[in-house]
């Protein structure tokens, strides 16, 4: 999988995995926007290339197909704030209007998708739930860390529909670190026991 810098995503519709499962108050306002605000130098790296960003998450735990409560709709007007433009929303994540906003994105353009989750086939790993997400962008983003461990639809499953996938930002820095702690933690197995021998 190759990193952000590596790829140019000009005239690419990127569909990405963001976690926007973000706390909201009784009037759906945005208590704690650290997931929100982690995910804006991968953003701004794919519309600076001249890319139009797709974004898709989880919000909540939803029972049974959509609700008001879990709707990501609630995140369009930070989204507009912080991106000083006018965020498309789909009321689907599938569907009709999901592919007819998708194909008329333009350069710079931001489309957020309704919650994966009102698709029970999203927890399933359903693979042809996964195909048609992957059917809105040329190329996979997985920004996503926190859900990248789940063999869900949106992570997992859907690479394999992509010949090109990329690491965003917030996967890499997570990446990063698990192999410094990886490399640190062999240099004191080695200081102990010796050297010469691989204790991964």
């Amino acid at each position: 999988m190759k990193t952000l810098d590596q790829y140019n995503f000009a005239g690419k519709k990127a569909l990405i995995r963001v976690d926007y499962n973000v706390p909201l108050d009784n009037n759906f306002q945005v208590t704690d926007d650290t997931r929100l605000q982690a995910t804006i130098p991968t953003i701004n790296k794919i519309r600076k290339d001249g890319g139009a960003v797709i974004l898709m998450s989880h919000l909540g735990r939803p029972k049974s197909g959509p609700s008001e409560e879990f709707s990501l709709k609630h995140l369009i007007k930070y989204l507009d704030d912080t991106f000083k433009t006018q965020v498309k929303f789909a009321d689907d994540c599938i569907g009709e209007e999901a592919n007819k906003l998708a194909a008329a994105l333009k350069p710079g353009d931001i489309l957020l998708l309704e919650n994966l989750r009102f698709y029970k086939e999203e927890e399933k790993g359903d693979v042809e739930f996964a195909r048609k997400l992957s059917q809105l962008g040329d190329v996979y983003v997985n920004d996503a860390f926190g859900t990248a461990h789940r063999a869900h639809a949106s992570t997992a499953v859907i690479a394999q529909f992509f010949p090109e996938k990329v690491c965003g930002y917030v996967m890499q820095a997570e990446l990063d670190n698990a192999k410094k702690v990886l490399e640190r933690a062999d240099r004191l197995l080695h200081r102990y026991y010796g050297r010469g021998q691989n204790f991964r």
